[in-house]
């Protein structure tokens, strides 16, 4: 039986609204014993700075190149982190030296999954994150584990999604099978694992990005809460159509999308209650042409991210899946710290250097480990 670590993870995802924080002991493989979590809100002048870094990124080709905004949005960034890790151990009565890691996500300002050029010409994927690891491991006195879809992407990869290796391992314990996490956050993600314990995993389409966007842009809310102004409208059907249509449906899994691979454009026009319900019915039934995908249809869906508060696309979910649905908190997980709990899971994956992606989940030829280590500075 292998050695638990203590290890401590952290989120800022593609809603980028603040960061997730959360406390496993773990060997890496099987044994996960849950901590403590916690939240820290960006400050939405913050948000601003992150949604310009996204433009900024835009066209990137050296994922080391930092231009306009981004070297300052990552140094902000990864002091934010510093500062939310100082003040969860602080208020926990515990030192860096009670953790053994983090697993540091950093911020996704540009993903794009591998594709033909115009010419034809395969072009590799290519993804970044803002986050400096060695500067974390500084501030915080803890080695830091950051990067890990690096090496994924450099081995023919996606690069996304990670999170399913920690989906099985809490799957374990469940005895429905074939059986689905859904994650919906700012793009939308399935896990499907099956009876042997075979994983498929792939993003599905547009999570919350988009319905946030036309919330901020409507109501001044950083989310439609509760789906409220979706449920007040009526679905454009056309405009979902031409959604509908993105190339993203028709490749084959695995597949990951960025952020910006789908916009406002088509609902640009539309009433802020009827381009609310048409974004909502995106996701869910984009979601659902995710089916075509999987050997089997799950007998369980389990959802986690912030889209499982949303109360109108649960029941959109439902009503295009027709199976089982249930937040994960119905098998006593938490959906807002899982993403957190799961890169430090892969940390220390990472630090045994056991896989964190297979080919069933980001199309890598085998499974590879990955990340990249950064010793927090010794006393002499």
């Amino acid at each position: 039986m292998g050695k638990l670590l203590r290890a401590l993870g952290l989120m800022s995802g593609t809603s980028m609204d603040g960061i997730d924080i959360a406390l496993i002991e773990t060997d890496g493989e099987h044994r996960v014993i849950r901590g403590e979590r916690d939240s820290v809100e960006y400050p939405a002048d913050f948000r601003d700075r992150l949604r310009q870094a996204l433009e900024d990124a835009r066209g990137l080709t050296d994922r080391r190149a930092r231009p306009g905004c981004l070297a300052e949005v990552e140094r902000e960034l990864t002091e934010r982190h510093a500062e939310a890790v100082r003040a969860f151990l602080s208020d926990r009565n515990l030192e860096p030296a009670n953790v053994d890691v983090i697993g540091f996500h950093g911020q996704t300002v540009f993903h794009r999954p591998a594709q033909h050029s115009e010419s034809g010409v395969m072009e590799p994927a290519f993804t970044v994150q803002l986050g400096d690891g060695a500067l974390l491991a500084s501030l915080t006195g803890i080695d830091v584990v950051y990067d890990l879809r690096a090496a994924d992407v450099e081995a023919g990869g996606q690069g996304a999604p990670l999170v399913p290796a920690y989906h099985r391992a809490l799957a374990a314990r469940l005895p429905q099978r074939p059986l689905a996490f859904l994650n919906i956050g700012g793009v939308a993600n399935v896990t499907w694992i099956g009876e042997d314990g075979r994983l498929i995993a792939f993003d599905t389409g547009p999570g919350n990005a988009l319905l946030d966007d036309w919330a901020l842009r409507h109501t001044g809310k950083a989310c439609d809460v509760d789906g409220a102004l979706a449920r007040s409208g009526t679905a454009d059907k056309e405009v979902l159509r031409q959604y509908l249509m993105h190339p993203h449906f028709e490749r084959p899994v695995p597949k990951s999308l960025d952020r910006n691979d789908f916009t406002l454009s088509y609902v640009e026009g539309l009433s802020p209650e009827d381009g609310a319900a048409t974004l909502a019915e995106l996701t869910a039934a984009a979601v659902a042409r995710s089916l075509s995908w999987l050997p089997a249809p799950p007998v369980l869906w389990l959802v986690t991210g912030g889209g499982r508060r949303n109360k109108h696309l649960m029941e959109l979910l439902a009503w295009h899946l027709e199976a089982p649905i249930a937040p994960v908190e119905a098998i006593d997980l938490d959906g807002d710290s899982m993403e957190a709990e799961a890169w430090a899971y892969l940390a220390v994956r990472s630090l045994k250097r056991l896989p964190i992606t297979f080919p069933g989940t980001t199309g890598v030829p085998g499974p590879a480990t990955g990340g990249v280590l950064a010793p927090a500075p010794r006393a002499r």
